[in-house]
């Protein structure tokens, strides 16, 4: 039997659909297929993401206190876990294309800890930021992923692996 994909989804992917394409008004599909995702245990985030979310004082947190999954955001406190965060924080050190403001701010997010946590347990990051290789002034994601052989791909990229389709049905 294949082994089931498992998805790690970024601050960002929630927070762009909410504020852009799939508003709970537009496409609560979206969140359904979220929330169903995360009970077939092929979904879900990490608690560093839900205290970024937790932080803005919109629908979104809204949804994450009282209407997400309790469990869809995985602690990040585990010992591997902590181990693996290390390693990804001590590569962004060691990369000298970055300035320290960038390594800084990188150190300050949750993106270092999605990475550590994805290659600890075998996730897929989703992500909707894009490799950008030259930057100095910011340390992507998608790089880090590529440095440590984390795999990770965008929301749509996500949702088309899944076979999610969103249909339409004409207002009464």
């Amino acid at each position: 039997m294949a082994k089931r994909v498992r998805y790690l989804v970024d601050a960002n992917v929630l927070m762009e659909a909410h504020r852009r394409y799939y508003t709970f008004e537009l496409c609560p599909g979206f969140w359904d297929c979220v929330a169903w995702n995360y009970k077939q245990g092929v979904l879900s985030s990490i608690d560093r993401v839900k205290q970024e979310i937790e932080d803005g004082k919109d629908a979104l947190s809204h949804w994450v206190k009282k209407a997400c999954p309790a469990g869809f955001f995985a602690a990040t406190t585990d010992s591997k876990v902590t181990a693996k965060y290390g390693a990804v924080i001590a590569w962004v050190q060691s990369q000298a294309r970055y300035k320290p403001e960038a390594q800084a701010k990188f150190a300050g997010d949750a993106d270092g800890w999605l990475a550590a946590y994805a290659k600890e347990r075998g996730f897929v990051v989703v992500t909707q930021e894009v490799p950008a290789p030259e930057s100095r002034n910011e340390v992507k994601l998608p790089d880090v992923c590529d440095a440590l052989e984390v795999p990770y791909l965008n929301t749509f990229e996500m949702l088309a692996s899944l076979k999610v389709r969103f249909t339409w049905k004409p207002s009464t």
